[in-house]
């Protein structure tokens, strides 16, 4: 009746009701069902209130005497009610909610909002905490799925039953009904004075809330290097403070909710009064039953607690919806990187890369690359060098689309990268960065993130390659877990610097692109592992078109040409020895270098 994770068509909107139709697209039908059977399940309750009134007219009108032979069928009616009928409308109600919607719709609307999420630039995780993000999705997934159940469980229930208690108390007391009527708008007339504070101040400690959770998770996440520094006073005084925020904005939802149960209980208490009264009233004079009191009794005390029990709910409801607006406020934000409306698919290339007159500086005056020009043969090793902040890792990223160009193109095989999907691009480049990116899942599954389809003699064969078989062999995590089944760890952190590297390289090897980028790739291993994966690298790069980063020179001067970057633009390029002889940027650097590094003394003077 629902597919749970049945993609969604189009951006988020922006505001509350388009937003909730988007998470809510493809559900109706489900949500329909389920609130027919609340609507059918609160009519019971005037249903039980109108049986009540004719059994007790029924048995003061034929005596103790004849009561059970002359009532026979009505209470047969009675029993069956209350102990067939309407137990099986309130379970119908609930399965339809337990079992079709809530199950249904939370991962229906959190799958669509991971998915617009991880369509995201780059930008909007550095902009973030990861574990707010996380929040946010949850929190909102969570919202939107109990302002519907609540919008069914309580609203369309206690529609019903009002509905109902007006028509039965027509046929007794029109006073009454017209009464009923004006409560019911009064009540209405208080839940639209209180629930709007309640739904802001629920905004504000969901942000607060989701503020907690960033800093947290932010804090564990580099727990290593709050211990490294000695700073864990430091990190829990930003937690507290966090903390004190999220309090403040819980007792300033609790100090209006308060005040709103307080008013809301004194004004459902006006419900019985007038409708009993009035119903002794008319009996006074002749003009109703017994029972008719009972019923209006029954209908007023129910419809008092039913008040209480609504007006209760509907707060919560203007509190999830509070949480669905600040989730939304994050969430619901547009891409900043989208592919083009007529973006096709980048097929297997043959690597052949060109910058034409390429600029990006992330939107500020200076920094990044300027004016690049630059022609990548197919199958041909560039080497790219430079002092910090030159724009080597920029360039990257815009070879990879993590950003767009300001001004000029980026062609591969003569197609502008802005004409392909983001994602088919990618496929065609195999990177390892030197900080080293490990999900907390096992080795196999982080080498085969470069291929999930590579049979296990492939993945087998590229850690060797990596020269990462005979270690992984040796891991055991805390499940007992041995081998390449082992879990790794957040981030990799069971791992040294040079084993997490490795496994990179494993996973760049079996993804087997043809365009490959080695940023400070090998920067974590000892010279005698670096030999052996450059020597493994050589045989990797065979056929690729390479684009290697280096500090350490001595790991690219084997490259068909070098290019040395300086203040975002090419100042040199060409071979090692050509380099050398032209007595310039690059000779400077290999002259000054220690151990094969760019030194201190070099990035200064390349500042200058």
């Amino acid at each position: 009746m629902i597919d749970p994770f049945e993609p969604s068509s189009g951006p988020p909107p922006q505001r509350l009701g388009a937003f909730l139709n988007w998470c809510l697209a493809g559900a109706g039908r489900v949500i329909a069902i389920a609130g027919a059977a609340s609507v059918i399940a609160g009519s019971m309750e005037v249903v039980s209130a109108w049986l009540l009134g004719r059994v007790i007219d029924a048995a003061l009108a034929s005596g103790a005497e004849r009561v059970l032979a002359a009532n026979a069928g009505l209470l047969a009616l009675f029993v069956g009610f209350y102990l067939l009928l309407r137990p099986l409308a309130f379970a119908a109600s609930s399965a339809t909610t337990n079992l079709l919607v809530q199950p249904n719709i939370l991962p229906l609307v959190l799958s669509r909002l991971h998915r617009w999420t991880m369509g995201q630039d780059v930008t909007f995780f550095d902009n973030d905490f990861a574990g707010r993000i996380a929040q946010k999705q949850m929190q909102t997934a969570r919202a939107v799925t109990d302002t519907v159940a609540e919008t069914i469980n309580t609203a369309l229930f206690a529609a019903a039953s009002v509905l109902g208690s007006i028509i039965l108390l027509l046929g007794i007391d029109r006073w009454g009904a017209l009464g009923l009527v004006l409560w019911a708008i009064g009540l209405g007339f208080l839940i639209r004075a209180f629930l709007p504070r309640v739904r802001g101040r629920s905004k504000a400690r969901a942000a607060a809330r989701a503020m907690v959770t960033g800093q947290v998770v932010d804090t564990i996440t580099n727990i290593k290097t709050v211990k490294l520094f000695a700073h864990s006073d430091h990190e829990d005084r930003a937690a507290l403070a966090a903390m004190e925020a999220f309090r403040a904005r819980t007792v300033s939802f609790g100090k209006v909710s308060s005040l709103y149960r307080t008013v809301q209980m004194a004004y459902s208490g006006l419900l019985p009064v007038m409708l009993v009264g009035g119903a002794i009233l008319l009996w006074s004079r002749g003009a109703a039953s017994a029972g008719d009191i009972a019923a209006s009794g029954a209908i007023a005390i129910r419809l008092a607690q039913m008040s209480g029990w609504v007006s209760t709910a509907l707060m919560g409801l203007w509190t999830h919806i509070g949480e669905v607006e600040d989730g939304m406020r994050t969430l619901a934000r547009a891409h900043g990187l989208t592919d083009a409306p007529d973006a096709r698919e980048l097929g297997h290339v043959a690597g052949a890369i060109r910058f034409d007159d390429v600029a990006f500086a992330y939107g500020r005056q200076s920094g990044g690359v300027a004016r690049i020009d630059l022609d990548i043969r197919a199958g041909e090793r560039i080497g790219i060098v430079g002092a910090s902040g030159a724009g080597k890792s920029t360039l990257v990223a815009l070879l990879l689309r993590l950003y767009d160009t300001e001004s000029g193109r980026i062609l591969i095989d003569e197609t502008d990268i802005r004409d392909v999907t983001q994602e088919s691009l990618r496929r065609q480049i195999a990177m390892v960065t030197q900080e080293t990116a490990m999900f907390n899942r096992s080795a196999r599954e982080n080498i085969l993130y470069g291929r999930p389809d590579a049979s296990e003699e492939d993945l087998i064969a590229a850690a060797k390659q990596a020269e990462a078989h005979e270690f992984i062999l040796d891991l055991v995590d805390h499940e007992g877990n041995r081998g390449y089944a082992a879990k790794l760890g957040e981030r990799g952190v069971k791992l040294s610097g040079g084993q997490r590297q490795r496994i990179a390289l494993a996973r760049a090897f079996l993804k087997d692109a043809p365009i490959l980028v080695l940023d400070e790739a090998t920067s974590a291993l000892d010279s005698e592992v670096e030999a052996e994966i450059q020597r493994a690298l050589h045989r990797v790069m065979a056929g690729k078109t390479v684009l290697a980063i280096a500090h350490r020179l001595s790991t690219i001067a084997e490259m068909d040409r070098i290019v040395v970057l300086d203040a975002g633009q090419i100042v040199e390029q060409g071979s090692h020895e050509e380099l050398l002889a032209a007595n310039g940027l690059y000779a400077r650097y290999w002259s000054r270098q220690s151990g094969g590094f760019l030194t201190c003394d070099e990035t200064e003077n390349a500042a200058e």
